[in-house]
């Protein structure tokens, strides 16, 4: 007993203080874009032709967040001039469309405190669900778990059973195989409740996009309240809407 005392002291506290003091990220984490929206018509196509996965809007010189899985590809055509992507880590919307954005993304706050906060209060019990996934956001969610970020601490946990959960976390393109275990799982969840499509799967297919082999979007099989962008999303992205939002 004396030894564990010991090397925790030695230790020292190993949990991030985000939110209460900020956090930086490797210089090479890409974040929320940056658009300019003045760039040459010309280089705004180039960018868009060479996306993989067709989120960039030419008319509209948007980028769907939504399809979107952080290449970087179209930050390296001329030098930036048309997108560069910032450290921002703060990217979950309350609505698929707000993920269509033009560098900037509705706050999320203002929706928790008229609506989850007052059925959930503290505590927010969630039940994760792998729709198909390759296990890249899986890992990033169960990250939250570590002594790092310690995510039970805001009184949020992930829970076994959906008859014990408020809500599901959902990853993954949502294969025809895990369609109907989807909803099944949906339905176990008691009312209130709330659906979480995490990552670029589970909103809009991803690299997947376009399969006839998925379903490639949540919102087309249950209603979702919480849309959090990435391929994988990174962790605090994670944290920062799920406590925007609930908290």
């Amino acid at each position: 007993m004396l030894k564990i005392i010991r090397n925790r002291f030695e230790q020292g506290c190993k949990t991030t203080q985000y939110p209460k003091e900020p956090i930086n990220l490797y210089k090479r984490y890409r974040g929320l874009p940056k658009i300019n929206s003045d760039c040459d018509p010309a280089t705004v196509r180039q960018c868009a032709a060479i996306c993989p996965q067709d989120a960039i809007l030419c008319e509209e010189r948007r980028i769907d967040l939504g399809k979107c899985t952080f290449c970087g590809r179209c930050e390296n055509v001329a030098d930036g001039a048309f997108v560069t992507f910032s450290q921002d880590f703060g990217m979950g919307t309350s609505t698929r469309e707000a993920l269509v954005s033009d560098g900037s993304l509705p706050a999320l706050a203002e929706h928790s405190t008229q609506h989850f906060k007052k059925l959930f209060g503290r505590s927010l019990q969630l039940r994760q669900v792998s729709a198909a996934g390759c296990n890249s956001c899986e890992a990033d969610t169960n990250v939250l778990n570590t002594p790092f970020f310690d995510l039970a601490r805001f009184g949020i946990d992930f829970v076994a059973s959906p008859r014990h959960a408020d809500g599901i976390h959902v990853t993954g393109p949502i294969s025809k195989n895990m369609k109907a275990a989807l909803i099944a799982t949906y339905d176990a969840v008691p009312a209130p409740k709330v659906v979480i499509a995490s990552g670029a799967c589970a909103i809009s297919g991803g690299p997947f996009y376009g399969s006839p082999e998925i379903v490639g979007d949540l919102g087309a099989i249950v209603p979702v309240d919480l849309y959090i962008p990435g391929c994988p999303p990174h962790p605090l992205t994670t944290l920062h809407a799920l406590l925007q939002f609930f908290k």
